[in-house]
């Protein structure tokens, strides 16, 4: 570990990303976020399916009905989030057209 001030780097936190939440969460959020390239975007519902499919085969376990829902609700938290990001900093709105043009079937798959 590197010396920083006379004293040992033993341990960093990131005490920002420090987070408790469920599978169906983190696998939801990597299913709208995976096939984004160059600019962070969402991915399009039926890569989102195929992504959510083939987890759950790596995985050897179907998500429940209700991990199914967390699972596309969180499709949508990166995409939001870089829309944040495109109206505060004055980008293309990439990501932000994505969640408006699929916001509405993913919130009915996710029941809410």
């Amino acid at each position: 570990m590197e010396d920083v001030g006379g004293h040992q780097i033993q341990t960093i936190y990131d005490w920002d990303s420090l987070a408790a939440i469920p599978e169906a969460a983190v696998v939801g959020a990597a299913a709208g976020a995976f096939a984004s390239t160059d600019l962070p975007t969402l991915a399009p519902l039926t890569s989102s399916e195929t992504f959510l499919d083939a987890y759950e085969a790596a995985a050897r376990r179907r998500f429940t009905s209700d991990e199914v829902e967390v699972a596309w609700a969180a499709s949508m938290y990166p995409a939001a989030h870089n829309a944040r990001g495109e109206i505060l900093f004055g980008q293309p709105p990439v990501a932000g057209e994505a969640l408006r043009a699929q916001a509405d079937e993913c919130l009915r798959r996710a029941r809410a």
